[in-house]
């Protein structure tokens, strides 16, 4: 498994791609980061804050501390928030969304490139984008595609596959997102010349 998908999963992802490109000239790259960042600051600006608050509570207590057992405290609870905060569903929650879309929106446009989308035969490359984390889903396309199908046309496919996402079907977003994809790009490329440029295989981040 990839943690997200299973083994079936990943194949039948390769295998519906292959499917797609025997009816179009354009290119689909897929991929799934876990999260578009490791967001650490976060959490440890957050317990820094807890930090230089927490002496000043102490204080309000009935019973007086010496100044080793407030250090004591304040360093424990810092370490202990530093790591709690890092689980992804407490995360998920101290990110700005607006970061959180930044963050991934910039590391879909890297994969676009990464993955030469840029470089197909009449600039026919299309990416769909996720990251799981953000609950964030892109379809990012070359010129070409772009210059037929306004990025309008993927809009209610991205809703409905970010939804998907945040209730973990991540599978079955991929599945009805490459349908939908597929169907779009048949009726406006259809296939005049069997090749294959890049890989069909979801790329895992």
């Amino acid at each position: 498994m990839s943690g997200l998908l299973t083994k079936t999963q990943l194949a039948a992802i390769a295998d519906q791609i292959t499917e797609i490109e025997k009816a179009t000239d354009a290119e689909i790259v897929t991929v799934l980061a876990k999260q578009a960042d490791d967001y650490y600051y976060i959490p440890t600006l957050w317990a820094a804050m807890a930090g230089v608050i927490a002496p000043s509570a102490l204080l309000l207590l009935p019973h007086w501390l010496v100044l080793s057992e407030i250090l004591l405290i304040q360093v424990s609870l810092f370490g202990v928030l530093a790591l709690l905060l890092r689980s992804p569903i407490l995360l998920r929650r101290l990110i700005p969304k607006r970061v959180r879309h930044w963050r991934a929106s910039n590391l879909a446009r890297r994969q676009f490139l990464e993955n030469n989308l840029h470089h197909t035969e009449g600039g026919l490359g299309v990416l769909i984008f996720v990251s799981e984390l953000e609950r964030y889903v892109e379809i990012l396309t070359d010129r070409g595609v772009a210059a037929q199908i306004p990025n309008e046309t993927w809009a209610l496919v991205v809703q409905r596959f970010t939804q998907k996402v945040g209730r973990g079907e991540i599978y079955d977003g991929f599945d009805q997102c490459l349908q939908a994809v597929g169907t779009e790009l048949a009726v406006t490329f259809p296939i005049t010349t069997a090749k294959n440029e890049l890989p069909n295989h979801l790329v895992l981040i």
